[in-house]
């Protein structure tokens, strides 16, 4: 069965053979490349998300600040994996926090797998343009029975018959193989698609990285907004303790009148629950970000200075905007998703090309390693595709479907990206002219309750002036907390809505 020709065979396709080997080679048929199919949607599969929300404050109130300003964590970007954390010392800046949290915090992590998954599907795609190589070793024990296979002999000599089973005999193979694509477009098509891919995931996990630095930084901008309002909070308690013994000691002298004498103890017991309340509230908030940046998620640790008023960079909208359009980690992934697309539904176009093909073995092959003879076959595949059951058009359809998908999904991250910007900038200088009323408001107020303590002890009011004074003051205090803490917020939503968080947000709080 020894051949040195050439062998043409059509099977689908034109496959061109030089062989010379001992048997029959078991060529395998040349399979036809399929494109990648990717998913409808280009966006990440993780459903975390960390939103800052600055809202009005409905209804009238005597309180000058109207805007109402929060920062919700969901999803994996709410907890942490800190088991390799290194040691916390106890104490915590804003600096380390946001550090922590790019380290630790889920949301990053998550998608640092993504990218690993996606840079092994590449390679994947990558083995099918590059030469695969083999080897084998086989021992083969053989008896056929040819009167079974319908081969039947008749000898010219009487009494003489040929045998019907042949065997047992025996041969061993050791062989390699080497088989390589040499013109592929739909296989080419598929790699590119996948670097994109892989490009696409590691953007995802930039843009994931702003939303742990917002998520960070909001809860530790809670903490200090927290542990502020108790200090004023315990001030309050300090004065209405001082008004109290105030009033205790005129009505030992007889000078007031037992209800200005419970009016004052009920403020002071008021405030010292509020106080309660405060501090309940500062623990909490510190369990969350504790949770955020992998430490133990208790109560028990400090805050190292605080994050006080400070104004924004001057900025224009509209370069900042620009900029944003550059440097935004999310609309480049979607960018990158757009040409994956792009390139799978090529793909999918070139399973309707020919393609070429080579492989090769070479090995020795007999009854014993010293009586074995070396053989050698190579194949010359040219695979022209005729038909193969519309699959070609059905990968081209779904090709399509997710091209238009991923180019709606780009539009949308363009309009996303000039939302996050405008609306930075809007919530920006709400909190900027809320400051300024609420440092003002303050100023009064305390004015207000330095007249008012002064006409009390003159005798010429009684207590319940001084006792909204005090209630004003409170206010105004909280007040100008929670427009710091709003205006810090827009500064750090800002910083995300430019892009590179992590870079942005050491100009914007003066982190060194």
């Amino acid at each position: 069965m020894n051949s040195n020709r050439p062998s043409f065979t059509l099977i689908g396709c034109l496959t061109l053979s030089t062989i010379a080997c001992a048997q029959a080679p078991q060529n395998p048929q040349p399979q036809t490349a399929s494109a990648n199919q990717l998913s409808l949607s280009g966006r990440s599969g993780q459903t975390g998300s960390v939103t800052a929300v600055q809202s009005p404050v409905p209804g009238a109130t005597t309180s000058v600040n109207t805007i109402n300003t929060s920062v919700q964590t969901q999803g994996p970007y709410s907890g942490s994996a800190g088991a390799a954390a290194p040691p916390f010392s106890g104490t915590l800046s804003f600096k380390e926090a946001i550090q922590r949290g790019l380290a630790f915090n889920l949301g990053g992590i998550g998608l640092e797998e993504a990218v690993l998954q996606a840079r092994g599907q590449s390679r994947v795609s990558r083995s099918t343009l590059l030469p695969n190589l083999t080897s084998s070793l086989s021992e083969t024990v053989q008896q056929t029975n040819l009167r079974a296979l319908g081969i039947r002999f008749s000898s010219p000599i009487p009494g003489f018959r040929f045998p019907s089973v042949v065997g047992p005999y025996n041969y061993f193979d050791l062989r390699a193989r080497l088989t390589q694509n040499i013109a592929n477009v739909t296989d080419l098509k598929n790699y590119r698609s996948s670097q994109e891919v892989v490009r696409a995931n590691q953007q995802s996990l930039s843009d994931a990285k702003d939303l742990v630095v917002m998520g960070v930084g909001g809860a530790y901008l809670q903490v200090v907004a927290a542990a502020a309002r108790v200090e004023a909070e315990r001030a309050q308690v300090d004065t209405a303790q001082a008004l109290f013994d105030q009033a205790s000691q005129q009505r030992t002298a007889g000078v007031l009148a037992l209800t200005d004498l419970n009016r004052s103890e009920v403020q002071l017991l008021t405030e010292r629950q509020r106080m309660v309340s405060l501090e309940n509230d500062l623990s909490k908030q510190k369990i969350n970000l504790a949770r955020l940046i992998g430490i133990p998620a208790t109560d028990r640790f400090e805050i190292v200075g605080d994050v006080p008023f400070a104004a924004a960079p001057a900025l224009d909208e509209e370069a900042t905007l620009k900029q944003a359009y550059e440097k935004r980690a999310d609309l480049k992934a979607a960018e990158s998703q757009v040409r994956a697309a792009t390139l799978a539904h090529a793909a999918a176009r070139a399973e309707r090309l020919p393609s070429l093909s080579l492989s090769g073995d070479y090995g020795a092959i007999g009854t014993n390693p010293s009586q074995s003879h070396g053989t050698f076959s190579v194949v010359g595949t040219l695979s022209v595709p005729i038909w193969i059951g519309g699959r070609t058009e059905g990968d081209i359809q779904q090709a399509e479907a997710a091209l238009a998908q991923r180019r709606a999904e780009l539009e949308d991250a363009r309009s996303r990206v000039e939302s996050d910007v405008r609306n930075a900038f809007l919530d920006l200088r709400a909190a900027s002219q809320q400051v300024e009323v609420a440092r003002r408001n303050i100023e009064v107020s305390k004015q207000n309750l330095v007249l008012t303590r002064q006409r009390f002890t003159a005798g010429v009011s009684d207590n319940v002036e001084v006792v909204q004074a005090q209630q004003s003051v409170a206010s105004a205090e909280l007040d100008y907390i929670d427009s710091v803490f709003a205006h810090n917020v827009a500064k750090l939503t800002l910083a995300r809505a430019v892009g590179g968080a992590d870079q942005n947000i050491a100009r914007f709080f003066n982190i060194h």
